[in-house]
């Protein structure tokens, strides 16, 4: 005889997780529920939802390292309960970040005695890193101008238009003005010559970017500093330079090591490097490394006695995760120069055949150069018919995520879409996105053209009026058409061509099933 038990509705012990209460019910989304629920439970669910992000190997928009070594994840795993911040009570990992410091100012070429130790601390990534060296900055010019008897309430920064993001949040956080230099269609970062003609007596720094967002290419920090260098011999100034090498500062070193950009440069007084980019560290660490002690006012260093020592810190904020400072030391002693050419050597080699395949098409203009950051920035050469954001679009359809940009001020009128090569973008990867993009191409070509139409002026209502061309017209009035906005037009050919994806899919699907 069989012998079988009932399980009570409250026994979850014997219960599937995928047969529980729990994935039969939503949870709170805004409110913390009121019980608490198994652990499994609470896993599957959230990792379900996980399953819905993309893939970050393929996320080509991003600088961020998406792979490490498993030798380097368990380092990661084992110190995630660090605090980096308690140096007398973690004081190798505090020993760990100085190596690191030092390491990368000798790479950055700091003038330093054979006993010397480099100025830097390690930050969350290159925002909060720019973030002190432009508070050294404003600090010491308005030490300068405050013993001169100066104002000091009108301070600048000189940058290109092209600058991240994070320089915008600095300069209305801490309240500088920023001059930005306009760019110019085929010229997209800044003119080291427009840059001086902006310096004046209120400017901090003029900060030059070694890797464009934009389009990865290196800015000529070197013209800059000579040019600089005039200006203050005939101002009486001493303007300085800060180098935004987030994205540059560990490919310069090892790709193209006689170019001139770093503390080699007289008036290069501090640099910032993102440690989570081609430094090869998952995100987020950076790095502020100054020329000198000199460079950075004391009184923006803090003592704290409160963990069990006096402990100096400069920082923007206080607790954080020592996992990543490990991970960078890791990385800096595992491949060494060699290695770290090597790698950057093969993501070089994997942008320019990544560039050769787009020109293969005969449709892409390359807006990327070959000295600078190892991607591919490129623009349709006639997007009359169909436009990059489009591309973009329906590549996602097959896992890749490209962005679509347009470009800043006065270049606005550009679009372009970037890939980005990582480590971890093998040249299989390079020759399947190729292709994908080539039936891409070849999808959007079976599409409608784009709707145009020459605009006619409208009494009254119909002040702003087109005569739109092909099917679809925007009605009329007084028997004249009306031209559609753009973004009516653009709905209009999206949810065309998604419907026009969507039952290809269909299709393909009906060919596999049995009849």
């Amino acid at each position: 005889m069989v012998l079988s038990k009932m399980s009570s509705q409250s026994d979850v012990s014997v219960h599937s997780t995928f047969a529980s209460r729990y994935v039969r019910e939503s949870l709170p989304r805004y409110r913390m529920p009121e019980t608490s629920i198994p652990k499994d439970a609470a896993f599957q669910i959230i990792n379900d939802e996980l399953m819905l992000d993309g893939r970050p190997r393929l996320n080509l928009a991003s600088f961020v390292t998406t792979w490490m070594e498993p030798e380097c994840d368990k380092l990661i795993m084992d110190s995630l309960n660090k605090n980096y911040v308690d140096m007398d009570e973690y004081p190798v990992t505090t020993e760990l970040q100085n190596r690191c410091v030092n390491m990368i100012a000798h790479l950055f070429n700091a003038p330093l005695g054979d006993s010397e130790a480099a100025v830097g601390v390690g930050t969350v990534g290159s925002s909060e890193a720019i973030m002190l060296a432009g508070l050294a900055f404003k600090r010491k010019w308005q030490n300068k101008r405050k013993a001169l008897g100066l104002p000091t309430d009108n301070p600048n920064i000189v940058t290109g238009a092209n600058v991240q993001v994070c320089w915008e949040k600095f300069a209305r956080y801490f309240e500088v003005e920023l001059k930005e230099v306009k760019l110019t269609e085929g010229y997209y970062v800044m003119d080291p010559e427009k840059a001086v003609e902006m310096v004046d007596e209120n400017t901090i720094c003029v900060a030059a970017i070694l890797g464009s967002t934009l389009n990865g290419e290196f800015e000529d920090v070197k013209k800059l500093n000579d040019l600089l260098t005039e200006k203050n011999r005939a101002t009486g100034w001493d303007t300085p330079i800060h180098v935004d090498a987030a994205s540059g500062g560990f490919i310069a070193p090892f790709l193209w090591p006689d170019l001139e950009w770093d503390f080699r440069l007289p008036l290069v007084k501090s640099i910032n490097v993102s440690g989570h980019k081609y430094g090869l560290v998952y995100a987020g660490v950076g790095w502020a490394i100054w020329r000198s002690k000199d460079d950075l006012p004391d009184e923006l260093i803090f003592h704290i006695n409160y963990l069990g020592a006096d402990q100096p810190t400069f920082t923007l904020n206080f607790s954080k995760g020592s996992s990543q400072i490990i991970a960078q030391y890791y990385q800096l002693i595992r491949l060494g120069h060699e290695g770290y050419r090597n790698v950057m050597e093969n993501c070089h080699e994997n942008a320019m055949f990544l560039k050769e395949g787009l020109e293969k098409t005969g449709r892409f203009e390359i807006v990327s150069k070959e000295i600078g950051v190892p991607l591919v920035a490129f623009s349709l050469k006639d997007n009359s018919q169909h436009d990059e954001f489009q591309i973009a679009e329906m590549l996602r359809t097959y896992g890749w995520i490209v962005p679509a940009y347009t470009m800043p001020a006065d270049a606005q009128h550009i679009t372009v879409l970037r890939v980005v090569i990582r480590e971890d973008f093998s040249r299989t990867l390079a020759e399947r996105l190729v292709l994908d993009v080539s039936k891409v191409l070849h999808e959007l070509d079976t599409l409608p053209v784009r709707l145009h139409g020459k605009v006619a002026v409208v009494e009254g209502e119909a002040a702003a009026a087109a005569v739109i061309a092909g099917e679809g017209g925007s009605g009329s009035v007084n028997g004249t058409f009306l031209k559609k906005t753009e973004i009516e037009t653009q709905r209009e050919i999206t949810t065309y061509w998604k419907n026009f994806v969507a039952n290809k899919k269909k299709l393909k699907n009906n060919k596999n099933t049995i009849c």
